[in-house]
């Protein structure tokens, strides 16, 4: 392994370069910054879940020493009225939710007053003393009345792909010998990463302010706020150096940043506003789901039909919609297939993005539906999958650029031991413990997006690399450090890397997988661009010891320009710009398409971009009791080319326990007589502790990727996809109940 002082490039497996700043306190996140005269703003929220409100008495607030104001949608500064304006750059269809901007109230615990205070302890104390009267209306947050009402929006999101059907699936499924049909359940699951949602403001005076947010994406939230109150982007600045875990949650604005904001522009002084860990439970979340399966097998074990419909649930004025039924008919070759995808409205915030959103749905759900017909056919559930695995998109009819699926099936399976099984459900036991092992495959997309970086090398031989990207805890640091170190031959201490500005070079919101490979070419671009700029400043070094070389006869290592036939002929960076008098070289690239051919938008694209994964899972269970134990997990993953194993091993590690939370553990439960998720805090929704994961093996299999830039496929989402479902059908192994709901807690297993 590299250490710090040597030289370093893709594949090292080197530790993040942000580490010893996050362990050590240095590292400061959105609400752990301070100017002069800061004020602290603690959020009300309302007490019913729709209507109006009739009348606020804040005069009990007012009186709190300390107390500098109480802003409500009476008394706010004027800001933009149309919906144009709250729309971000990932945001579904529909009209945003504007905080504070009249007496309409849409979903329980909305944002209803903020409370301004010298002092975080009178802010709260006086939030507690604001009186609401509400005019309250009746309202639906049950699921299952909504799906009776559930519709295809008009206007679909962008990143939603319509199921292209195939076949006759209908006539192919009654014809079929073996066939399985069933409703497969997600419940709703609330994001909780360590840092809650958290922005402050620092009032810089001439019209200016800097903004601190907890986002994965700078430049989104800017151009959202810009768009509302007017700011231009030079007078409006915002920062998120370091994000305490996304997974999605931060991938929109959220309403803590605009009422912070507006918060400011009222008092005309800095402001803090932090969401409780009950109000994390008041915005994005992953939608609870219904999936209806039907399966087809012939006597050979082969899918004849995949007919696959989906309903998740939406806010009454958002239309979120994912991908959620496309996968099997992209990764299973079945002749005959279809889908449909229908969304149901509820009186609750939009639903949103969560880590590898519509693929750890529906590959998940799916997963477990096939691991039913494989049963049903007689089939050993690997068998089946490989059977049925497609080399194309046999939904789009597009060849792969890669695809080392079947590579991974057996890398896991010999890893796991999957040979040493005995098919039969309730046939392996340890102890007092039935034991079952489960298979399930994993996709989700391989995306690369339009990203822009500087390089700046100074005369010292420092190098400093920069992009608006995030780093949401992905290693995003890490990632621009290796390329450029790969690129430019130098150690990673002599590196810097500069992400989280929104006034640094154009990048994406930090979502997807993308962004590895995406700032990643973009550092390479602009590294590369930084030495042709080296090789021409070392032609006025004296003697011209490189003579007429160009970059394809040249390399760089150790600080050095060198010949790569004659490896003694050699210039220092350092004495090329020295000769050509340079105190500095900085330069900006931007990658694009460029020849990959990648195209804007998926179904677009001339090939297609998946990551592939096979997951297989060991549970314990105790008979009596009904208590699970996940005891082994085997991820054997197929993203293309590495770039730094340890960091990327890590991203896997931390989906697998997200997907044991989807299997186990995660459920927000919502009352439906009050409209409100009633679990939120963390001693009832419950999230994987220590004690819930046990061992974890995760393997990279090789694979090129010629399609895409340097090789590299995002690893932050594929983790997730298809955990659940392993875990559940070891359960069914273990057990021989075939439980459909996830997630699969103990009153299930002992429900008869």
């Amino acid at each position: 392994m590299a250490t710090a002082h040597q030289q370093a490039g893709i594949g090292t497996p080197l530790s993040r370069v942000d580490g010893v700043a996050k362990v050590t306190g240095e590292a400061k996140y959105a609400a752990e910054h301070f100017a002069d005269g800061l004020l602290y703003g603690v959020i009300v929220s309302s007490g019913i879940t729709k209507g109006r409100i009739v009348a606020i008495d804040d005069a009990a607030a007012r009186a709190v020493p300390g107390v500098v104001e109480v802003l409500t949608h009476e008394n706010r500064p004027d800001t933009a009225r149309r919906d144009s304006a709250y729309h971000d750059q990932v945001g579904p269809p529909g009209s945003p939710f504007k905080p504070l901007f009249d007496d309409r109230i849409l979903f329980a615990m909305q944002p209803v007053a903020v409370v301004l205070a010298e002092t975080f302890e009178a802010a709260r104390y006086a939030a507690s003393l604001v009186d609401v009267r509400y005019e309250a209306e009746s309202h639906n947050t049950n699921f299952e009345a909504a799906r009776a009402e559930a519709y295809l929006p008009s206007k679909k999101r962008n990143n939603y792909i319509p199921p292209k059907p195939r076949g006759d699936a209908e006539q192919a499924y009654a014809d079929a010998p073996h066939k399985i049909s069933g409703e497969y359940r997600l419940a709703t699951e609330h994001h909780n990463p360590m840092e809650m949602h958290a922005s402050t403001v620092i009032w810089e005076g001439d019209g200016k302010i800097t903004v601190y947010d907890k986002t994965q994406g700078p430049q989104n939230v800017q151009a959202y706020l810009a768009a509302i109150f007017g700011y231009s982007a030079k007078d409006l600045r915002v920062m998120n150096p370091y994000v305490g875990g996304g997974f999605g949650s931060g991938l929109r604005p959220q309403y803590q940043v605009y009422l912070a904001v507006l918060a400011a522009q009222k008092v005309e002084r800095s402001v803090k506003v932090v969401m409780t860990r009950q109000q994390m439970f008041t915005h994005v979340h992953r939608p609870e789901a219904v999936q209806e399966v039907r399966l087809a097998a012939d006597g050979d074990g082969r899918l004849t039909a995949i007919i696959n419909n989906a309903v998740t649930s939406t806010s009454r004025f958002e239309d979120n919609m994912e991908n959620v039924v496309t996968w099997p008919l992209i990764g299973y070759g079945a002749p005959n297939a279809m889908g449909d995808y229908k969304v149901a409205a509820r009186d609750t915030y939009t639903s949103g993005d969560m880590r590898a959103p519509g693929a750890a749905t529906g590959v998940t759900l799916f997963e477990i539906a096939l691991d039913e017909i494989a049963y049903e056919a007689g089939v050993d559930p690997l068998e089946f999958r490989e059977t049925n695995d497609s080399d194309i998109d046999a939904m789009n009819e597009k060849p792969f650029t890669s695809k080392e699926l079947r590579k991974a099936y057996r890398a896991g399976a010999e890893a796991f031991g999957w040979g040493k099984r005995s098919p039969a459900p309730r046939s392996m036991k340890d102890g007092r413990e039935l034991v079952g092992w489960g298979v399930a495959g994993g996709i989700w997309d391989a995306q690369f997006s339009k990203t822009s970086a500087s390089a700046k090398l100074s005369a010292n031989g420092h190098l400093e690399v920069a992009s608006a990207a995030s780093d949401i805890g992905t290693g995003t640091y890490t990632v621009m450090t290796l390329l450029a170190a790969e690129t430019l031959g130098l150690a990673p201490d002599q590196i810097s890397a500069r992400l989280g500005d929104s006034s640094l070079p154009t990048a994406p919101v930090e979502g997807g997988s993308w962004m590895a490979g995406s700032v990643g070419y973009a550092v390479q671009l602009a590294c590369r661009a930084v030495g042709e700029k080296l090789l021409k400043a070392a032609r006025k070094v004296e003697g011209d010891p490189l003579g007429r070389a160009g970059m394809d006869d040249v390399e760089f290592v150790g600080g050095s320009i060198r010949l790569r036939d004659d490896p003694a002929k050699s210039v220092t960076f350092v004495e090329a710009m020295r000769a050509a008098e340079l105190t500095s070289i900085e330069v900006e690239e931007t990658a694009t398409e460029g020849p990959f051919g990648l195209g804007g938008i998926i179904g677009q694209q001339r090939k297609a971009r998946h990551t592939h994964s096979a997951i297989f899972a060991e549970v314990k269970i105790d008979e009596e009791l009904g208590v699970i134990r996940v005891t082994r997990i085997v991820n054997a993953v197929a993203a293309g080319r590495i770039i730094n194993p340890k960091t990327a091993r890590s991203q896997i590690i931390g989906g697998v326990v997200m997907g044991i939370g989807m299997a186990l553990h995660e459920e927000t439960f919502m009352d439906d007589r009050l409209g409100r998720f009633m679990n939120h805090n963390f001693a009832e929704y419950h999230v994987p502790a220590n004690a819930d994961v046990h061992d974890i093996d995760v393997i990279f299999v090789r694979e090129d990727e010629p399609d895409l830039p340097l090789g590299i496929k995002g690893v932050g989402e594929i983790g997730i996809v298809g955990t659940a479902a392993a875990i559940a059908n070891a359960i069914y192994h273990a057990t021989g109940k075939r439980v459909r709901s996830l997630p699969i807690t103990i009153d299930k297993l002992l429900d008869e």
